[in-house]
């Protein structure tokens, strides 16, 4: 049961630690746990900003001796949910990356971010399997599993962890490698959360330095036959090519460049790990089947890898919802467009659907708990920044959607594709069964009181 927290209390939390420590109602809380969602609001019992491995040991410490539960939060792009009790530790300011260019490895603190990651490996010609974001926090994308725009040529982001420094719910600092504590390194690869404080993961790099890719832009007339033809061309390309298509409805704002400003487009992503004209030729039943507007595609250097998706990454009021497909087919363009395309009146600003499978099919370096590895295709509805047609609106109009392709819907899908948890049943489907058993075992091994907080 938890205990009262005085302010004498709290005076000494703050003398303890080298960040900051807000409790509820101090001015400079909200700032501290604001996040990239502004829909969401978080205002927890106790906030500390830790700058040190140190200070993770003391909130936790802290948090034990209250019984109170403890969250985590880098960069605030994962939150679902207001945080509205407990102690969170926010990790922005443990934010360094280290590279060791003989072994191939960074070292990342807890609130990296990629874009720090792929800047600190493209000095020795390397890079990280990346997500498509360089504002993620690095550290929280991977325990989910991450997928990235190289996913199918590397496979998932936790494939390449090869350790985790973590502080466990009785305060200890643990290692957790493939020979050391196994099981919490299995989980830590993508079991996302319930396991401690990550406070820093070593990441093996590979050698690359450049990669063919961008985006290709087509207008409303020709969206249909540019589907049609991205969902031929994907089961015959090899795992040296990722790609995806988004529907974007841009809105006809200043903030949108001229030449998108108001249009509802097809925005297709590639990728591919070789020489240009390879990856020219490989992309080049796509360019032919419609004329694109834009066409952003060419060499590029692994510090540009964030533009291939060129995401949004201005916080604000977001909502998503994600799943995973089966294999994908004529048909079911026919049914997607009839009911998410461009005559469609749906309040979603993207729609986006990833090839995935190829090396993201198979276990890489090792086990992992990553779920979703099954299904080759993932689908995320982002709505509208418009929180007033978060809680009926979208979730009626993406069920109007998932209604006319649940043929090609998974089962199973993974954990950062899944946003609000709303139930066991939603949340088990994160991970196949087996995973799923095995990871609340390791749960209740590592933090059998739950401090951990983490699903239904």
């Amino acid at each position: 049961m938890a205990t009262p927290i005085t302010l004498d209390e709290v005076a000494a939390l703050r003398e303890a630690v080298t960040g900051v420590v807000y409790a509820r109602g101090d001015e400079g809380l909200a700032a501290e746990v604001a996040c990239y969602n502004t829909a969401i609001v978080h205002d927890p019992d106790v906030v500390v900003g830790a700058r040190t491995v140190g200070d993770v040991v003391t909130a936790v410490q802290f948090a034990g001796a209250h019984a109170i539960p403890v969250f985590v939060q880098a960069t605030g792009h994962g939150a679902f949910a207001p945080i509205t009790d407990g102690l969170l530790i926010t990790t922005s300011r443990m934010d360094s990356v280290a590279v060791d260019p003989a072994r191939r490895i960074a070292s990342i603190s807890a609130g990296t971010r990629w874009g720090a990651v792929v800047e600190a490996a493209a000095r020795y010609g390397l890079a990280p399997i990346t997500g498509s974001s360089d504002t993620v926090g690095a550290v929280g994308y991977t325990l989910g599993g991450g997928l990235g725009p190289l996913s199918r040529t590397y496979g998932f982001t936790a494939d390449w962890v090869r350790a985790f420094t973590v502080v466990t719910a009785d305060a200890r600092i643990v290692r957790a490698t493939a020979s050391e504590h196994e099981d919490l390194f299995w989980a830590l690869r993508g079991g996302k959360g319930g396991l401690g404080v990550v406070v820093e993961m070593d990441l093996e790099l590979v050698p690359l330095r450049t990669f063919y890719g961008g985006g290709l832009f087509f207008d409303t007339a020709h969206v249909e036959d540019a589907m049609r033809a991205w969902v031929d061309w994907v089961h015959t390309v090899p795992d040296t090519v990722t790609s995806s298509v988004a529907l974007v409805r841009f809105p006809p704002i200043d903030e949108v460049p001229e030449a998108l400003r108001g249009k509802f487009v097809l925005h297709l992503r590639y990728a591919f790990v070789g020489d240009e004209t390879e990856g020219e030729r490989l992309l080049a039943p796509i360019r032919g089947a419609a004329p694109a507007f834009l066409d952003l595609v060419g060499e590029m250097p692994m510090s540009a890898i964030g533009s291939i998706h060129n995401d949004d990454d201005s916080p604000g009021p977001a909502w998503d919802r994600g799943m995973q497909l089966k294999d994908i087919d004529q048909d079911f363009v026919t049914e997607f467009l009839a009911r998410a395309g461009p005559r469609s009146d749906v309040p979603f600003i993207a729609i986006e659907i990833r090839h995935i499978g190829g090396a993201a099919g198979q276990e890489q370096h090792g086990g992992t708990a990553v779920g979703g590895r099954s299904a080759p295709f993932t689908l995320v509805m982002i709505g509208v920044p418009v929180p007033e047609l978060f809680a009926v609106a979208m979730p009626q109009k993406s069920d109007y959607i998932v209604a006319g392709i649940l043929p090609w819907i998974a089962s199973e899908t993974n954990i950062n594709f899944l946003g609000h948890i709303a139930s066991t049943q939603q949340f088990a489907s994160a991970w196949p069964s087996h995973a799923y058993d095995r990871l609340a075992e390791t749960r209740s091994t590592w933090d059998p009181g739950r401090m951990f907080a983490y699903g239904p």
